[in-house]
């Protein structure tokens, strides 16, 4: 199992922190342009790639953010065909620059989602958390009411137009769940809200180098055995990328936690990710924002994630990594 991160785009205090616990892979999200838009281009690939390296990380995984996600693709809107011919370029450029695995999911319009970004947890730590009655009555989107049938239609015309350039290019694609795992929201259906989904959507175009982001919050909050999913979907080699959280409740109404304080065993999850012989990427998700940070990134604050990379390492150990 190889101990990654989301690091900023340039050396920062988190690459250091990273680097001096023991982090030995890097996750990014995609380059900018020097107007701040998204490149896919493989000269800023390269000199990312490149950043990582001379710090002493392996590149491992595009992860986009926000405004690079394919929201007109996954929405079937104009500008779907761009979106998918930017995701070929950037697949294309991944492959020629050894970058393994793109991260994906298919949550259109938004992506996760919090109803509070301020929940105190142990200590006073500060958490996220989701309560879905407060979002009953939440405004449509302008993209109005959009239908499941809608989203799997689009999402097979994804697969087939990009698994071909994928399996050329030797780049794993890893679908990450819906976060929450809860339809709809807004109006826009959410599609991929359990294990039977994403062993749904991986199976419409099948492929080797099709398979899953294993969130591990994402999947609790649905109600799903750990272990037991790691096991199934671990035996057909479908697990590509580990996002390591916890959280307690269900996906109405659950809180994010300390990575040993919610509902998941976190231990047989990790001896189970042993058992299937899982060696790829791992990386902290959505830590608590500690006393005196502020709360200016919610999930994704420093100290938390020290206290999270310890209990990770300590786990992986216990379990014979």
């Amino acid at each position: 199992m190889k101990i990654a991160d989301l690091l900023s785009l340039y050396p920062d205090r988190l690459w250091t922190l990273a680097k001096q616990v023991g982090v030995t892979h890097a996750v990014s999200r995609l380059p900018l342009h020097e107007n701040g838009d998204t490149s896919f281009e493989y000269s800023d690939l390269f000199a990312l790639k490149q950043r990582f390296e001379n710090f002493g990380f392996k590149l491992e995984v595009i992860e986009p953010g926000i405004n690079s996600q394919m929201h007109k693709m996954k929405l079937g809107i104009e500008g779907r065909d761009q979106d998918i011919e930017d995701c070929t370029k950037m697949i294309r450029n991944m492959g020629a620059l050894n970058i393994p695995i793109f991260c994906y999911n298919f949550m259109a319009q938004f992506n996760w989602v919090r109803t509070s970004i301020s929940t105190p947890t142990r200590g006073g730590a500060i958490v996220t958390s989701y309560d879905h009655s407060q979002m009953k009555d939440a405004p449509l989107t302008e993209a109005g009411i959009v239908s499941e049938e809608r989203l799997w239609d689009n999402l097979k015309y994804f697969l087939e137009r990009i698994i071909p350039i994928a399996e050329e290019a030797k780049v794993k694609l890893a679908l990450h769940p819906d976060d929450p795992p809860i339809s709809p929201i807004k109006g826009i259906s959410r599609i991929i809200t359990s294990a039977a989904a994403l062993k749904k959507a991986i199976d419409l175009v099948p492929s080797k180098y099709s398979g899953v982001t294993f969130c591990q919050g994402t999947l609790s909050t649905a109600g799903e055995n750990i272990p037991e999913e790691i096991e199934e979907l671990g035996r057909q080699n479908k697990i590509f990328f580990v996002h390591f959280r916890d959280v307690r409740g269900t996906a109405e109404n659950f809180s994010e936690t300390f990575h040993d304080d919610g509902q998941t065993d976190m231990f047989g999850a990790m001896k189970m990710y042993k058992k299937m012989g899982y060696d790829g990427p791992v990386r902290i998700d959505h830590v608590p924002t500690m006393g005196g940070e502020k709360n200016l990134d919610p999930g994704y604050g420093e100290d938390g994630r020290l206290y999270a990379w310890g209990y990770l390492k300590g786990l992986m150990e216990g379990a014979g990594y």
